[in-house]
């Protein structure tokens, strides 16, 4: 008898809480996709054949396409051992070193881009990488990765340090008590067990990498056929006056972005399934 009178009442608790919830998923959903449709309505024709017929803004596209990954490639690279690091080991000024991963998170972008400017055209080692050892960076097509790199990489450290936090080091001690090594319960148990929270960092990354403005046009600039990018070209344009081909430039990175997204997240579900 209790229980038939209390079934009903959670039921209808767990239906307002669905309802709640997703109602503010559909207001900020809703939100996004109507700023997303005004500005399709607000584009004309005139302005997607500019965007289309554009062979700068082609190389725009195929800029910020190939140096978005290659900066995601590397964020990863260096977020799995940092994170796992962290994660793993305790050291001295380990607080210190936690902060300063961090910290291009809370940079404001153009400081980003003022600080790699500084450094490599004012400063002893700055100068010495880019004059004797040959590897240029200010207005190079190389500094595009290297901007992105500081401020997006963070995004996949940290993701991958929360991943490693959730394996329990349990299933890594008993591989080691059957014989594994360090790397091998590394290799075999604990990466595979992160790896979507490591996937997840990638894709913030790579949307943030993607994105980028600020830095990039402090640091590289905007040369056209050089170092202009989507994001870029869409301030170049707006500045000249051509409010919707930027905004046509805009859609393009949206359309990009959603399938890039979308891609990654289903090669990421469908390595977790194989898991």
């Amino acid at each position: 008898m209790t229980a038939a009178c209390n079934s009903p009442c959670r039921g209808w608790r767990d239906r307002v809480f669905a309802a709640a919830g997703f109602f503010f998923v559909a207001v900020f959903v809703g939100f996004v996709l109507l700023l997303i449709v005004a500005d399709a309505f607000y584009i004309d024709r005139k302005a997607v054949l500019a965007v289309v017929r554009s062979g700068f803004i082609r190389h725009a596209l195929w800029m910020s396409i190939w140096t978005s990954f290659v900066t995601t490639g590397l964020a990863v690279v260096f977020a799995v051992p940092i994170g796992y690091s962290l994660s793993r080991y305790r050291f001295p000024g380990r607080v210190l070193v936690d902060a300063i991963v961090d910290l291009p998170v809370v940079f404001p972008p153009l400081v980003a881009g003022l600080t790699l400017l500084v450094f490599f055209s004012q400063t002893t080692l700055g100068k010495w990488i880019q004059d004797d050892l040959g590897i240029e960076f200010v207005f190079q097509r190389k500094g595009i990765v290297l901007c992105q790199f500081l401020v997006s990489a963070s995004f996949a450290i940290r993701s991958a340090r929360t991943a490693f936090d959730e394996v329990d080091r349990r299933c890594e001690n008993v591989a080691l008590t059957l014989g594994c090594t360090r790397w091998g319960a590394f290799r075999r148990i604990s990466l595979p067990l992160a790896l979507n929270g490591v996937i997840a960092g990638g894709i913030l990354t790579w949307a943030r990498a993607f994105g980028l403005f600020g830095p990039l046009l402090i640091f590289v600039g905007s040369f056209r056929g050089r170092t202009e990018v989507l994001s870029t070209t869409v301030f170049l344009e707006q500045s000249v006056g051509n409010l919707e081909v930027a905004l046509a430039v805009a859609m393009l990175m949206i359309l990009v972005a959603v399938v890039a997204l979308t891609t990654i997240r289903l090669v990421g579900g469908r390595s977790e399934a194989r898991l």
